[in-house]
């Protein structure tokens, strides 16, 4: 089913975040209307010059509290769940969010009669030894159970102007003369740019996936943490070591770490590295990728050079020798 975005209401829950906001300006450019349903408005006010007045409204809503995701489900047609976090603070846990929170927005979206996408992650296994990456497969299973016809979207790595990995690993390497690579740096990613997951998002609304179809989002490219290492040194123009360190190391120091306001790594960030988040041979078999979805995935080269420039000694200019 087609919808016609002039009289489409489009539910984003997590619409402020990283991937939100790019998912919003895709549907404020094709002219959907928008609400953003996040825990603090106020900080979603950015949001509305990506449409026209009036097109993009944020409101109060909070996974963990069923009767704000009803009040911000009703009367959508089609709701999007964004919201997934990467540590555990407070009230804010893995189940929590991850797991019962999407399932309270698939039961607030089937209770409407609204289409539902959610966007989950490459790598949610129950059989996980992360409490992410299983809380994660929890959702996916209970939002199946609520709605089997809902289209599930699991990217990999997800980059772009403001990511939390190539940014962050940027911002180490002006600080720090050496960069960690935990378990070696073997682990293997296929880095996925926003703007590609947010067009599948965008794909799914306006009905061109399978429904009841879970989809695997990755780049081109498959890389090692070690390679993806080495290319932000040579994008920021920086010579750093690149220490390798055991898992059991880095799961001492992540112990420390997870208390840090925004903790550099978790003990559970480390059990995610223990396995590679790349596209199964399955989901490559059966269409069930980007391409698949007639999108071209974007390489890291072409978009993460115009954002990592920042960090480079001399910015946007290149030394030039006399």
């Amino acid at each position: 089913m087609t919808a016609i975005p002039t009289e489409t209401l489009i539910t984003v829950f997590g619409g402020s975040g990283f991937l939100g906001r790019h998912v919003v300006r895709a549907l404020a450019r094709r002219g959907y209307r928008i609400r953003v349903a996040v825990r603090r408005p106020e900080l979603a006010n950015y949001l509305q010059p990506a449409g026209r007045v009036g097109q993009i409204h944020a409101v109060q809503a909070n996974l963990r509290h069923q009767a704000s995701v009803e009040a911000a489900t009703r009367d959508a047609d089609v709701v999007i769940n964004l919201v997934g976090i990467l540590f555990e603070r407070g009230r804010q846990r893995f189940d929590a969010v991850q797991a019962f929170g999407a399932e309270a927005c698939a039961l607030a979206a089937s209770a409407f009669g609204a289409r539902l996408i959610y966007v989950s992650a490459l790598g949610a296994d129950e059989a996980s030894p992360s409490h992410y990456a299983r809380s994660k497969a929890t959702g996916e299973k209970l939002v199946r159970a609520a709605m089997p016809e809902a289209t599930i979207l699991r990217p990999s790595i997800v980059f772009g102007p403001e990511d939390e990995f190539f940014n962050r690993f940027a911002a180490l390497a002006q600080l720090s003369p050496v960069l960690p690579l935990i378990g070696g740096g073997h682990t293997r990613f296929q880095p996925v740019f926003v703007g590609d997951v947010a067009e599948a998002v965008v794909t799914a609304v306006e009905g061109r996936s399978r429904p009841g179809t879970t989809y695997e989002l990755g780049g081109p490219a498959v890389r090692s943490f070690k390679e993806l290492m080495q290319y932000l040194l040579a994008t920021v123009g920086r010579r750093r070591l690149l220490l390798p360190i055991p898992f059991a190391l880095a799961s001492a120091q992540a112990f420390f770490l997870q208390f840090l306001p925004k903790p550099l790594l978790t003990p559970d960030q480390v059990e995610l590295l223990k396995r590679d988040n790349v596209v199964s041979d399955d989901a490559w078999r059966d269409g069930r990728t980007l391409d698949g979805l007639g999108i071209a995935p974007t390489a890291i080269e072409v978009v993460v050079p115009s954002y990592l420039v920042r960090f480079r000694k001399t910015g946007q200019f290149n030394v030039r020798s006399i």
